[in-house]
């Protein structure tokens, strides 16, 4: 059972070279336009607007870049859907089936989207591809899994059946989507959206639900305004190595405080589980033979701590040119071969004008923040050991 995982979204200077080159197509097109960039949850994180943009164009221009996030897939697709008679399409929640939307990818991950909005959709949909192809940096953050979101949903679950009592409980991601939900029979039906409510709130104000109920209550009623909150205790975020990586919700115990306790001791239970799992309960980790020679047959993470992460890598074949901008890689072969590029520029799925490098067991390769690099070729199974350093 894997609690945390890793992944890509795209940094301050990363959205930066996304703007940046979107820009720069605009006005070579002499578009007027407003540019935005949002993370992979679909919330703003870049805005850029050319001279003579339309005010309109600022909404509309998030509207498809979200759309391209959450949906996975350029925004063009879901407005084809439209125009070719699935209506149905537009009651999609998230969605604005309009041209102009493209997700931003690490090889098959989607770390984030641009949209652009202010002239005719395929010149919009011109501009958000030049800034999809630039050659931009990321982020490596913890996740949720779904393991995890489980994890911490049942350890609640199991206490709450102890107890007699039959709340439903639920489990979000960061961006407080709904990753596990975990309603017994007994449970009242308004729990399950109230739930979802409480751990949304503490998800993505990164503190606890009860904070925005006991304001509301103790003479700041406009808390009640708030974006996307719900002024009701039982939401506790879930935390890892100073990340707030989701949250879970807790409604229809005996009280309030019940479901807050609750929600506590599943948010208690994950991080003791989280950090045993990852090697940090006492410091030092130590992984045996066994353990290692089963996590190299499908590769991942064997230790991460806010310094440094491990990885049992494991490829079969190419990968997408990766950029760093503030982690170090050092790699040490296990066994196989490799040929990576290292340096040059990324021009789409591929690196033009780096150096290649020849990999075999026990060589050591490091790549230093900001450099790109790539694997041409690899062996089948190329495994090898990485240690991701933040500088």
């Amino acid at each position: 059972m894997k609690l945390i995982r890793t992944r890509n979204v795209v940094d301050e200077a990363g959205v930066e070279a996304v703007l940046d080159a979107a820009e720069a197509k605009a006005r070579e097109q002499g578009s007027r336009v407003v540019i935005a960039v949002v993370d992979p949850s679909g919330e703003p994180i870049g805005l850029r607007r050319t001279p003579g943009a339309q005010v309109a164009s600022s909404r509309v221009a998030l509207d498809k870049a979200r759309t391209a996030a959450i949906f996975v897939r350029p925004s063009r697709e879901m407005e084809e859907q439209v125009t070719s008679g699935r209506l149905g399409a537009l009651a999609l929640h998230g969605a604005s089936c309009l041209t102009g939307g493209i997700p931003l990818r690490v090889g098959k991950e989607v770390v984030g989207a641009i949209g652009t909005s202010g002239e005719t959709p395929d010149e919009d949909e011109a501009v958000s591809i030049a800034g999809a192809e630039a050659t931009f940096s990321t982020a490596m953050l913890p996740a949720l899994t779904y393991e995890g979101a489980r994890f911490a949903a049942e350890a609640i679950g199991a206490e709450a059946a102890r107890r007699g009592v039959h709340p439903v409980v639920s489990a979000v991601d960061a961006g407080g989507a709904l990753m596990y939900l975990l309603r017994p029979d007994e449970a009242q039906v308004a729990s399950v959206e109230v739930t979802t409510d409480k751990a949304r709130t503490a998800a993505i104000y990164r503190r606890p639900s009860k904070d925005f109920e006991d304001q509301a209550s103790g003479g700041r009623p406009s808390a009640l305004h708030l974006a996307r909150a719900v002024p009701l205790q039982g939401g506790i975020p879930l935390a890892y190595d100073g990340e707030v990586i989701g949250a879970v919700g807790v409604s229809g115990a005996t009280s309030a405080d019940e479901d807050q306790e609750l929600a506590l001791i599943g948010a208690e239970a994950f991080s003791s589980a989280a950090a045993s799992e990852n090697g940090q309960s006492n410091g030092p980790a130590f992984f045996s033979q066994a353990t290692l020679e089963e996590k190299f047959q499908s590769g991942g993470l064997l230790l991460e701590t806010r310094a440094y992460k491990l990885d049992a890598g494991r490829r079969a074949g190419p990968g997408a040119p990766e950029l760093h901008a503030r982690e170090v890689d050092v790699m040490r072969v296990v066994s196989g071969s490799a040929t990576v590029v290292t340096g040059g520029e990324i021009r789409g799925d591929r690196i033009e004008g780096g150096e290649e490098h020849q990999l075999a067991e026990g060589d050591v390769l490091t790549v230093p923040s900001g450099v790109p690099h790539q694997f041409v070729e690899t062996s089948d199974p190329f495994l090898y050991f990485v240690v991701k350093v933040e500088e």
